[in-house]
């Protein structure tokens, strides 16, 4: 990890990813082009930046930090963000949800693609593997990270609740969750299909340390990564509650559901490329 981010770097590449989002999506006809959208400065700043990873990929993981994408609908953001990374060859991703892919619609293991380390996309699970793979570190006196993702509209499962209360009860404090709290899910606004009410004190109650942060603000978001490490460590785990817009960095599907998963169509593609630079080379 550099101890100083070039951020404008860290957007740069965000823009690619955020073309190769749609540009897959599109490409396959299907997919999940809003969270993904969303996402992308969180998982650009955590492995360009924050985490201490090794694009080889050891399955141990030892004494290297690890992700866990819980809503694994967000594929799509996740394979950009390997592939540029250099996980595996960017070309790759041109065959999203194609026939024999490695990069199915949700992240699975038994293609053997590297960087992917469970089948995820049965919503509320990946809370529970992360704490999993937290406590085996501890066991081996690893003291690295380990990182997770998760929907808002997931917290509506009961696992994850499950999983909360066992973290803090059992001090995993070398865990570091994050939840895009984009207001948005399948069927509509989170509000209005089971609204949730005040997460950052539901996640206190629960006995974690919460941090707030703008998560389509490159920014605010390597800021509080950073934050969220120093405080981890010190017997609770730590929750950032990332605001995001679904869409995001591409104006016409930014801050509703119609997005979730729908994928653009030539003239839609067209509208989005042309909000966002290519400056790695589109694949």
């Amino acid at each position: 990890m550099d101890q100083y981010p070039d951020i404008e770097k860290l957007k740069s590449i965000a823009s690619q990813v955020r073309r190769d989002i749609v540009r897959m999506v599109h490409g396959a006809q299907s997919g999940h082009p809003g969270g993904s959208l969303g996402c992308t400065d969180y998982l650009v700043a955590l492995y360009f930046h924050i985490m201490k990873h090794d694009k080889g990929f050891n399955p141990d993981a030892q004494n290297e930090d690890v992700f866990f994408l819980s809503n694994g609908h967000i594929s799509p953001v996740f394979y950009s963000v390997l592939a540029r990374s250099g996980y595996f060859d960017v070309k790759e991703l041109a065959t999203f949800r194609k026939m024999g892919t490695r990069l199915q619609g949700h992240p699975a293991t038994e293609e053997g693609l590297p960087g992917i380390r469970i089948a995820s996309g049965s919503l509320g699970q990946g809370l529970s593997v992360a704490i999993g793979t937290a406590l085996t570190k501890k066991l081996n006196g690893d003291t690295s990270t380990v990182f997770a993702l998760m929907g808002d509209g997931e917290l509506q499962e009961g696992q994850v609740w499950e999983a909360a209360m066992f973290a803090a009860s059992n001090k995993v404090d070398n865990l570091i969750a994050a939840v895009d709290f984009n207001g948005q899910q399948i069927d509509g606004p989170t509000s209005e299909v089971n609204d949730m009410g005040d997460l950052k004190a539901k996640w206190e109650a629960f006995g974690w340390t919460v941090i707030e942060a703008n998560g389509n603000q490159m920014e605010d978001i390597v800021s509080n990564l950073k934050l969220a490490k120093s405080l981890s460590k010190k017997e609770k785990p730590v929750l950032i509650l990332m605001t995001t817009e679904m869409g995001a960095g591409v104006d016409f599907m930014e801050g509703t559901h119609k997005w979730h998963g729908i994928a653009p169509n030539d003239e839609d593609l067209e509208k989005a490329l042309a909000q966002l630079e290519e400056t790695l080379g589109d694949y």
